[in-house]
């Protein structure tokens, strides 16, 4: 059955005029409102408004458009059915055939700064997701488009056989109700910032963790397999919004990317993001084998890779500035299995591209940006949801608890290694020295473990270095087994029931010893 009536009335008009003009030379009679209509007709677009097709004004301040039974009824009626046509008949409902509609940007709207509860109100859409429902529910008759990426192809569609296939029909209305739930989670959770207060509606603050929590993903790519071969992986994107970060990372060359692959690169992403100066980070199985900040990008790598050279085989790297060729001819004598950066020069390329399955992904802009985004984790029947560890030292907060103080150069290693914790998994230990790891223990079951793992895989000399600990230290004999190693200086949370016990093992080696009372547990 050929397509002869269509409905336009879209928010975002990219594309639009092009595609109605598509139209035209078919004869499809095109119905809008508002500011669509002003559009197509100073195009020349042939247009009829909707209040002339349902003799029915605009009113309540647009608010009521598009609500008419001429409108649903011409969506919805089954054109196989001879009461439905028998009724449309009688009622004078004229088919449409083809809607397209998309919604008052309500997202990035309740993102404004200064937001007013009215500006909030009245960015939810009725009539749009109203009309895109009736037009999916009906997809056996009514083609419904709702992504100007699909534009072309409904108008490749119409210009070949007057009408579009059932195919196309069925997939965008698909992609329809995926929109308009997601449009709906979002005006939820937003609304549950909505309070009584004296009287009237206000907007709370945002940062409470929503009673609901609505979330839309699509499919961005399927990956090579997930933990392991025998496991699918996919990898998925907030629907409706832009790529961001790492998942908006563009691959140069290399292989496929697995689960691992991306779950190493976020890791080392995320801590490479940590530091001001020239950084490289070596992750492996999501925990750093090295990790270092120097005055030049090939001096980060050189002591990110010292640390742990046999870890860092078969490992996934990080910069936080354009790679270069000088480091590039050094890491190629590595072998790694994926590179991370916000850029590669032309030497770097040239250096890389002969190890064909190396993966070499360029950030977006903004894409050292923190992650600020919810956490999520699965469990059974459940999903355990958290804010991201965002935590900063500030130096007022922090507490020398030894008798002796740490001198300037321990205060600045313990700023780099206290970063580098962060981003260890739990029990994490680290011990460095000039602005670079010298050995990390990490995911133990005990403390004193940890130590004892770093110290025993330490490639150098651990005399003057300090040691950072993610969390406290319950027993004097973990800070006792640092500074065997050599260590002189050691910042960790405190909070024990044994602090007193730890701070007098410390006084008795002369360790320095820092207090930050704050945790970094990463589970």
């Amino acid at each position: 059955m050929a397509v002869e009536r269509a409905l336009i009335s879209v928010f975002d008009k990219t594309g639009i005029v092009d595609f109605a003009k598509r139209l035209t030379p078919l004869r499809i009679e095109i119905l809008s409102t508002g500011g669509t209509a002003k559009l197509l007709r100073d195009a020349g677009v042939p247009v009829r408004d909707v209040s002339e097709f349902t003799g029915w004004p605009e009113m309540l301040g647009g608010r009521v458009k598009t609500l008419h039974p001429k409108v649903h009824g011409g969506l919805l009626f089954r054109r196989g059915h001879p009461e439905d046509r028998k009724q449309a008949a009688e009622h004078g409902i004229l088919p449409i055939d083809l809607v397209v509609v998309n919604l008052y940007p309500f997202e990035s709207t309740a993102a404004k700064a200064g937001l007013t509860v009215e500006e909030l109100i009245e960015n939810i859409d009725i009539g749009g997701p109203a009309m895109l429902r009736s037009a999916a529910k009906n997809f056996e008759s009514v083609t419904v488009v709702t992504d100007p990426a699909d534009y072309d192809r409904v108008a490749a569609e119409l210009e070949s056989a007057r009408d579009t296939s059932l195919t196309t029909r069925l997939e965008l209305a698909r992609k329809v109700y995926a929109a308009t739930s997601r449009y709906d989670g979002r005006i939820a959770m937003e609304l549950e910032r909505l309070s009584a207060a004296a009287g009237r509606v206000a907007l709370g603050e945002k940062g409470a963790l929503p009673q609901r929590l609505h979330i839309a993903l699509l499919r961005q790519r399927q990956l090579r397999y997930g933990e392991n071969p025998h496991q699918a992986a996919a990898l998925y994107v907030p629907a409706g919004c832009a790529p961001r970060g790492l998942a908006a990372a563009k691959q140069l060359q290399g292989k496929e990317l697995s689960y691992n692959n991306l779950a190493d690169l976020e890791a080392a992403r995320s801590l490479a993001a940590e530091f001001r100066r020239p950084a490289a980070v070596i992750m492996k199985h999501n925990n750093p084998s090295g990790a270092a900040e120097q005055e030049t990008l090939l001096e980060a790598y050189s002591k990110a890779y010292a640390c742990d050279p046999v870890s860092a085989f078969g490992g996934v790297l990080a910069f936080n500035r354009v790679a270069d060729g000088a480091t590039a001819q050094e890491v190629a004598k590595l072998f790694v299995e994926c590179i991370v950066a916000p850029g590669f020069d032309e030497e770097a390329r040239t250096a890389f591209g002969a190890k064909k399955n190396l993966r070499l992904l360029e950030l977006p802009p903004n894409g050292l940006d923190p992650n600020r985004a919810l956490q999520l984790k699965q469990i059974s029947g459940g999903v355990l949801v958290q804010e991201p560890d965002l935590g900063e030292l500030a130096d007022n907060e922090l507490r020398t608890v030894s008798k002796r103080a740490p001198t300037a150069e321990e205060m600045h290693t313990m700023s780099f290694a206290w970063k580098v914790a962060k981003h260890v998994k739990s029990n994490a230990i680290v011990f460095a020295r000039g602005g670079a790891t010298l050995a990390v223990g990490a995911g133990q079951m005990s403390r004193v473990d940890s130590v004892k793992i770093a110290v025993m895989k330490a490639r150098t000399s651990l005399q003057g270095s300090i040691v950072a600990s993610d969390a406290f230290f319950p027993f004097p004999d973990g800070v006792e087994e640092a500074a065997k190693a050599g260590a002189t200086a050691v910042i960790q949370p405190g909070g024990s029931v044994r602090d007193n016990e730890v701070i007098a093992a410390a006084d008795r080696l002369s360790v320095a010893m820092i207090f930050t009372g704050m945790r970094h547990f990463l589970h």
